[in-house]
């Protein structure tokens, strides 16, 4: 299916909408206790079930209006589905938790993996939208590798020694406004790679 343009606001809402009603839903059962087929639910526990229907519908909005999906977005959805539906299962937290772990190991592992072969998978996803010289995707490929590789270290820290709640608001807050600043100061420092005209990654 031909890729389609979207209202860039339309798009941002469809993919921030999901954490932050996860973190509204969270904050408002956060305290109660509910009884589904005769097993109790934590507040938790119910507001992750209804993440992942809430992820797919909005991804399935996406993909009807631009005609595609990234692979960044498939896997991250795959991994949604598998720990949101143990975290239900299992009526245990901690796979919830842990999916964050999973999905930034997960890219750090991928990209460093590109690396040793002397390629950048991230090119591989991002160079039609951000023309760069070869040895600047290699660059920001390292950087953001153990950039992914500090916040699957830091939610392990974080959901193992503080709160849920404290997890919820960095889980939703903390690690993407991070990730965000990091990623906008790489691409400043490497500028300079991006001056070429129809600079391309290499294959």
């Amino acid at each position: 299916m031909e890729e389609r343009t979207v209202n860039p606001v339309l798009k941002q809402v469809l993919e921030l909408g999901p954490p932050l009603a996860f973190f509204v839903v969270y904050m408002y059962m956060r305290d109660e206790t509910y009884t589904i087929a005769g097993t109790e639910y934590g507040g938790f526990i119910v507001a992750a079930g209804a993440f992942v229907p809430l992820l797919l519908a909005s991804m399935a909005v996406l993909w009807k209006l631009t005609g595609k999906l990234s692979r960044i977005q498939a896997v991250t959805a795959f991994l949604v589905i598998v720990f949101g539906g143990l975290t239900v299962w299992f009526n245990d937290e901690t796979f919830f938790k842990m999916k964050t772990t999973i999905v930034y190991g997960l890219f750090a592992v991928l990209l460093f993996i590109g690396l040793a072969q002397g390629r950048s998978y991230l090119a591989w996803v991002l160079g039609d939208m951000m023309p760069m010289a070869h040895e600047g995707w290699m660059k920001l490929t390292w950087r953001l590798a153990i950039g992914f590789g500090v916040l699957a270290v830091a939610n392990e820290f974080v959901w193992r020694t503080m709160s849920t709640d404290a997890w919820v608001k960095i889980e939703t807050f903390g690690f993407p406004i991070a990730l965000f600043v990091y990623l906008w100061a790489q691409i400043v420092t490497l500028q300079k790679y991006m001056d070429l005209e129809d600079a391309r990654p290499e294959e």
